[in-house]
């Protein structure tokens, strides 16, 4: 999701709590706080040495520990109040891709994909999702897109290809 199309939902479902789903059925904990929003250039070689670049917003969720026990999220015009201000000391790239970067005890840091969005009673639920890392020079670098095996027998039956 670019962040000009999330700022445009977050418009226009201002009235409600922001909920995010980092996993399915799980979300981060009603007292997370926004604190810190990057603008990131990725200037990148991959392994078949071609060049890319590109900018993303990195809005990075925390929970307190002193705020354990809130059940209701922040709304999501308080949110849309914080990356206003930020964005009035510190421009967006509107057509950057936009990522949730979160951990709890439970959760390695992650910077996570918005993949989709669902309203929930009074709720506007980011769905989000992590990426896998990827080869982006598969053609040059002679790597399939998808492996295949010889036999459809489980790797380690006696009939499996891989034992």
């Amino acid at each position: 999701m670019k962040t000009q199309e999330l700022f445009s939902i977050l418009d226009q479902h201002n009235n409600k709590e922001l909920w995010f789903e980092y996993a399915p059925n799980v979300f981060v904990a009603a007292n997370y706080h926004i604190t810190e929003v990057k603008h990131i250039t990725v200037d990148s070689v991959d392994c078949g040495a071609q060049t890319d670049s590109w900018k993303e917003t990195i809005i990075q969720l925390w929970e307190s520990p002193n705020d354990e026990n809130k059940t209701e999220c922040m709304s999501v015009f308080k949110a849309m109040g914080i990356l206003k201000k930020v964005g009035n000391m510190k421009p967006y790239t509107l057509d950057a891709e936009v990522k949730f970067e979160y951990s709890n005890p439970t959760f390695h840091t992650a910077q996570l994909f918005v993949n989709d969005y669902q309203i929930q009673d009074n709720k506007l639920i980011l769905k989000l999702a992590i990426e896998k890392t990827d080869c982006k020079a598969k053609e040059l670098c002679g790597v399939p897109e998808t492996i295949t095996t010889e036999s459809e027998a489980p790797c380690c039956s006696p009939e499996g290809n891989c034992c």
